[in-house]
């Protein structure tokens, strides 16, 4: 791995930052846990949205592709270093690049379990294929654009704003499917506790870096970890809202036959226009 370039000020923030970067690791990969259990306990994956899932290894994908360049390529931080200046730190850690990959294999486990569990007739609607299909395109328009001129930072950054889109839309098919359902049953509210929690981590491991090196730059010079945290956080807690206060009855009630919940839509489109509601 290349420099990092500028040094801790503060030994214990040091420390701290550390810690609170590996509990932010470890909550999040957990948080792949509760649902891979869930689903393998009920044999099924029905009230998992399968758009969900697309989207989320899309997401982690550009994710790992962006913090496993940033952290081991010398070419891309010195025009980090270049960008923003060579006494800022990489805002990238280990535990980043660990999680990422981490989080990619265990949702091509998730989709492994897809095909292979009772799904009903749920599927990927046309509308979260096509967002992927474009994402994965202009991912490749900018490696066109960039290896020519060597726009390595540039390139990468790509990457982080795909990763972005991503989290921003990825939740949307599960939150409008367990809002027509009136339920989260299939979906674990295990995995979205743990998520909470890493994602309030990984903020506050940011803002350990700025107060010692006495820059915001660690904020906006990455800004896909910065809005990877506070839109995890605003879902997690639409999640929660949905769990235990608008549908908690329905957690302890028998679950929905697969042949209703199946014919939900995943996310609105036109194959759905004329298909039979829950």
């Amino acid at each position: 791995m290349a420099g990092q370039g500028s040094s801790w000020n503060s030994t214990p923030l040091q420390v701290l930052h550390a810690l609170l970067g590996w509990i932010a690791f470890a909550s999040w990969s957990i948080s792949f846990y509760p649902q891979v259990i869930l689903n393998f306990r009920r044999k099924s994956v029905v009230g998992l949205n399968f758009d969900f899932v697309l989207l989320n290894l899309t997401k982690h994908s550009s994710y790992l592709i962006y913090n496993a360049s940033l952290f081991f390529s010398s070419a891309v931080q010195r025009q980090y270093h270049q960008k923003f200046g060579f006494d800022q730190m990489i805002p990238v850690a280990a535990n980043d690049v660990a999680f990422s990959a981490h989080a990619v294999l265990l949702t091509v486990f998730t989709l492994f379990q897809i095909a292979i569990y009772e799904r009903g007739h749920q599927k990927v609607s046309k509308t979260a294929t096509a967002i992927v299909a474009a994402a994965w395109l202009a991912a490749a328009v900018c490696v066109f654009v960039a290896v020519p001129h060597k726009k390595w930072l540039w390139l990468v950054s790509c990457f982080n704003t795909v990763q972005v889109v991503m989290t921003v839309i990825k939740y949307i098919p599960q939150a409008v499917m367990n809002f027509k359902r009136k339920s989260t049953i299939g979906w674990s509210i295990g995995n979205i506790l743990l998520d909470l929690l890493g994602g309030v981590t990984n903020y506050a491991q940011m803002a350990v870096q700025s107060i010692d090196q006495k820059s915001w730059v660690n904020f906006y010079g990455n800004i896909g970890k910065t809005l990877l945290s506070l839109v995890s956080i605003f879902f997690d807690i639409l999640f929660i809202l949905q769990h235990y206060v608008l549908y908690p009855s329905k957690q302890k009630a028998s679950p929905p036959k697969l042949d209703v919940v199946s014919k939900e839509p995943l996310i609105e489109s036109s194959e759905n226009a004329h298909s039979d509601n829950v």
